[in-house]
């Protein structure tokens, strides 16, 4: 039996940061993987899904030469040799973790893991073998899964969640996205792009739901433009699959309708991976799905901890990878402040991007603030101008009393890169006049922030 002070299960952007962050910090620590280091993210998430957006903006570029004042004849595509590009990115970015592993001497257990009581983790490896390890500290970070509705139960081939939509053989005719965050609406944008004729179905009256209303309606603007068929306040009731392609049942205000496709992609949201991993034998709390953990990701196990998808806080890379850093810091004995959750970025990676950090103008207006709004159009930017890329606005809310920055929600070219530097300033409690005070250089994208904040302040000057 090996003895570690950490264990970590799971090599997602929680997982695999986690443990090289212990390693800084000199813990001895190993973690388990079962499938490829990089977990979701890397192999079948974040990073393999940008590859594809890629080529699609190429494409979209490709096809429009004309408005640059190129010349660009007979521009087709490769389908299967854009998947084949993104899966050699991907692979690329697993055998960087699996560096990464061997530089901070990290022990990678290859396996499937289990917690076990007396701080223990049992690891059964691909041929039924299983080894038993001990840690003073486990941390699991086991991510999540594609979450399947009754209604639409997925078989992999018509019905498919994200896993399958990044590695199709053959390009579909015709695709119906179900559900409009982040993995729907890139989804949509790339097979529109490439050009699938795509039905994006959302059961809310908004796409993009968790940004703001002005974002969303841009959004859907934009996406309305570019081809995209959009079904809000609806609900796929049910598919059929039995013929070639796929039926779904589509049930809005003005009743039911029957939609046909080639596939559906279910992207109804996430399932975390909690289940048989050993909670229920070592008595780990879990309420709705989640792992409980306090301000530092302590279970209520002395021992144990969560990080990432499988805790309360919200599904994202970056939010794993703080957690785990957060976590194990404190481990160490350092002095670390709990996550501030309502300074954490969004982004959607479609093309116009979506970023946003804090309250959305809606929510600020139900907790009671007296609030100002800035808007800036980057119609107006010269840079965006030039760069043909004119679709979409910088929108900023601050608090009219104090100059507090409540939130920042962008829409347009670049703008997933332009988020942090609101993220920065309202963590070091920045007030609107400080952003107009601090230059922002011409001509650029960013400075459609300082623009926004003076609009909000009725000092706007290119606008």
């Amino acid at each position: 039996m090996s003895k570690f002070d950490v264990i970590v299960l799971g090599s997602g952007p929680g997982g695999y940061v986690t443990a090289i962050r212990a390693s800084q910090l000199g813990l001895k620590t190993a973690i388990v993987e079962k499938e490829s280091l990089g977990g979701v993210c890397l192999n079948w998430g974040c990073i393999p899904t940008k590859a594809l957006l890629k080529s699609a903006q190429v494409f979209e570029y490709l096809k429009h030469a004309e408005d640059y004042g190129l010349s660009a004849k007979e521009v087709d595509y490769d389908f299967g040799a854009v998947v084949k590009r993104s899966r050699g990115v991907a692979d690329g970015m697993s055998k960087g973790v699996q560096f990464l592993m061997k530089k901070n001497k990290i022990e990678v257990l290859n396996g499937y893991g289990k917690v076990q009581p007396g701080k223990k983790v049992l690891v059964k490896g691909e041929h039924g073998d299983t080894a038993e390890y001990t840690a003073d500290h486990i941390i699991i970070a086991t991510g999540a899964r594609s979450r399947e509705l009754p209604s639409l139960p997925q078989d992999g081939k018509k019905v498919i969640g994200y896993r399958e939509a990044m590695s199709l053989e053959k390009q579909p005719k015709k695709m119906i996205v179900v559900g409009s965050g982040a993995i729907g609406i890139e989804f949509a944008y790339f097979y529109n792009s490439m050009g699938t004729e795509v039905t994006v179905v959302e059961y809310l009256p908004n796409i993009v739901p968790v940004e703001d209303e002005d974002v969303s309606k841009q959004l859907e603007r934009s996406f309305k433009k570019a081809g995209v068929k959009i079904k809000t306040s609806a609900e796929v009731t049910k598919v059929d699959t039995s013929g070639d392609g796929v039926k779904a049942t589509v049930k809005t205000s003005k009743g039911e309708e029957v939609l046909e496709a080639d596939i559906v992609l279910s992207a109804v949201g996430i399932k975390t991976n909690i289940e048989n991993i050993g909670l229920e034998d070592v008595g780990i709390a879990v309420d709705r799905d989640k792992i409980l953990v306090n301000d530092y990701y302590q279970t209520n196990i002395p021992g144990y901890y969560a990080i990432g998808d499988v805790t309360p806080g919200q599904a994202l890379a970056h939010v794993a990878s703080a957690e785990g850093i957060l976590c194990v810091e404190k481990i160490a004995g350092m002095h670390v402040e709990p996550l501030d959750y309502g300074n954490i970025p969004g982004c959607t990676y479609c093309m116009p991007e979506v970023a946003s950090v804090g309250l959305t103008e809606k929510q600020a207006k139900e907790q009671g603030y007296d609030i100002k709004v800035g808007k800036f159009p980057f119609s107006a930017s010269g840079k965006a101008k030039a760069s043909g890329n004119a679709d979409g606005f910088v929108k900023v809310i601050f608090d009219a009393k104090y100059g507090e920055w409540l939130g920042c929600h962008m829409i347009g070219a670049g703008v997933t890169d332009m988020i942090a530097e609101a993220v920065v300033a309202r963590k070091l409690e920045t007030t609107g006049h400080e952003i107009l005070k601090a230059v922002h250089p011409h001509p650029t994208m960013s400075e459609a922030v300082m623009e926004a904040v003076a609009a909000a302040y009725d000092e706007v000057i290119h606008l």
